[in-house]
């Protein structure tokens, strides 16, 4: 599939000049910040992260690599191509050499330049990216004397790698149309009709229903943590799937006593920062006061059931939680919120089904989002191995 022999053949005895980056483009800042972004602008407006906002105006139009100015410290997230707005705290830089092809600069820098800048910014107490340090980035140029033959191997190198990309940019669209058909799917199987079913309240299904605790003052004591307790917080909720599998705080025994241990099988639901995420504890854990667990009676109905009830309507509980300086909603919110509640055969088979189709669109370990993350990790090699130009000592010493 990867033709390098051909590209060895390509490449063969050739020399590489490293020459500085500020010698063979156009570096910049943008003009725009984050009131320009309109919802359904015309043309793309890059920021400092992976996402992508709209906007009315443009100030570019052109081929050209974003990096961001501070943010994503390093990382390289697009290539453009045409008209765009650009946020005044992120760089673009435009090859002006006739030896350099853009799209095997992006390469180069998705690599390389991350390294480059967290090298340049040992012992620095915050980090951000400078206009010298961009122009300081050495980029390597093969057969810099032959630019025929120079830009040949780069767009070589540029077409084995875009076949990489390609084939996770088809997968990742794929999975977006599951997600979309999953999220249809499960609003489908969890809409009744009035009469249809018995409405219930959580407290009226549960067990154990209310917030989690964290009685002591102040919350960062360090005697409280460091024991063999788990301590959940909302940044594990949102960052797991079904499952809370993993956890990156522990209590002390300390820490316990003025907790609340919520047994294995507990659904979690965050009330603060990200609201209405869910997922159900892997083990026994504590959590604070801004997420409320919940145990399910399980003669009325599952944690499960549960979960993906609370999925199918997390955007109205987003808005419920909008207007105050950080979004959050309270117990209240889901002590008088009434759900459907079908008999509890027919939840085990909504649940089912939902079950089969998550683990084929959201599972890290099956499915499409794994078959993503290898594709991924395919592509970083090859890309590693095709730019791993040599250098000579004075280029090192450069």
């Amino acid at each position: 599939m990867i033709q390098l022999n051909y590209l060895e053949k390509l490449l063969g005895d050739v020399d590489v000049e490293w020459l500085p980056l500020g010698n063979l483009a156009e570096i910049g800042t943008g003009k725009s910040n984050r009131q320009d972004e309109t919802e359904d602008g015309e043309y793309p407006f890059y920021v400092r992260s992976k996402n992508i906002l709209r906007s009315n105006t443009f100030q570019f139009d052109e081929k050209a690599i974003v990096v961001p100015g501070e943010g994503g410290i390093g990382d390289i997230f697009h290539f453009v191509e045409g008209k765009y707005a650009l946020h005044q705290r992120a760089y673009r830089v435009k090859a002006t050499s006739d030896v350099l092809d853009t799209k095997f600069l992006y390469h180069f820098m998705s690599s390389k330049f991350k390294q480059y800048i967290l090298m340049k910014s040992v012992g620095a107490t915050s980090i951000s990216i400078r206009k010298p340090m961009l122009e300081g980035f050495q980029i390597p140029i093969p057969c810099p004397d032959n630019p025929k033959k120079s830009l040949a191997i780069q767009a070589e190198i540029v077409r084995i790698l875009d076949a990489f990309t390609a084939m996770t940019a088809e997968l990742t669209a794929e999975l977006n149309m599951r997600k979309k058909q999953y999220n249809y799917y499960r609003d489908q199987l969890l809409s009744f009709e009035d009469g249809e079913v018995e409405w219930k309240t959580l407290g009226e299904v549960a067990l154990d229903f209310g917030r989690g605790k964290s009685k002591h003052r102040p919350r960062n004591d360090p005697s409280l943590y460091g024991g063999d307790i788990p301590f959940i917080q909302t940044g594990d909720i949102r960052n797991a799937a079904h499952t809370i599998q993993e956890y990156r705080q522990t209590y002390s025994e300390l820490g316990l006593k003025q907790s609340k241990l919520w047994p294995k099988g507990t659904l979690c639901i965050t009330i603060a920062a990200n609201i209405a995420e869910t997922s159900i504890l892997g083990f026994d854990a504590c959590f604070p006061d801004s997420v409320i667990g919940f145990v399910a009676n399980p003669e009325e109905t599952s944690s499960s059931y549960v979960e993906y009830l609370l999925s199918s309507i997390k955007t109205q509980l987003e808005e419920k939680g909008q207007g105050s300086a950080q979004s959050n909603i309270n117990l209240g919110t889901f002590q008088n919120l009434k759900l459907p509640f079908p008999p509890i055969t027919e939840q085990e088979r909504i649940v089912a089904l939902l079950d089969k189709f998550e683990l084929l669109t959201n599972s890290i370990t099956e499915g499409l989002p794994r078959e993503i993350e290898l594709r991924q990790k395919q592509y970083e090699y090859y890309r590693d191995l095709l730019l791993s130009f040599p250098k000579s000592h004075s280029d090192e010493a450069a």
